[in-house]
């Protein structure tokens, strides 16, 4: 058996992974209803959450979670999708994250760490449970 992966598979899921960058929440949440994993990440570790976070589509984000996605799987520099949010100020994301379980604390830098360091601690303290 061959460590050289299908490049039918390859194909498809740099097609998913581009779904989640683009936040095309229903096409991403029919391959995810069809088996497509809801933790899926890159090669840099990057996971269909971390895509959708970065690039600011909450709505795609709520959809993963919904089917079981890790809020807090971190990338290969240890990054969560919830620090990832919180440096680019993407409020409606970071809500989801927090309402969906994401840990503030997880990852290295931490959600907390970032917002630390960015001058941005209102948009964890606004948005936080409870």
């Amino acid at each position: 058996m061959s460590d050289t992966p299908d490049p039918e598979v390859v194909e498809l899921a740099s097609k998913i992974f581009d779904l989640a960058r683009r936040g095309e929440t229903a096409a991403l949440a029919a391959y995810v209803d069809a088996g497509a994993p809801a933790n899926l990440s890159n090669d840099k570790g990057d996971s269909l959450v971390m895509l959708a976070a970065y690039h600011g589509h909450a709505a795609t984000v709520e959809a993963l979670l919904a089917r079981g996605a890790d809020p807090d799987a971190v990338n290969d520099r240890g990054q969560t999708p919830l620090a990832g949010a919180v440096f680019k100020g993407e409020e409606s994301v970071i809500r989801t994250l927090l309402a969906g379980g994401a840990d503030p604390e997880a990852g290295t830098p931490s959600a907390l760490d970032t917002a630390r360091m960015f001058g941005r601690t209102e948009l964890l303290e606004q948005n936080r449970k409870g």
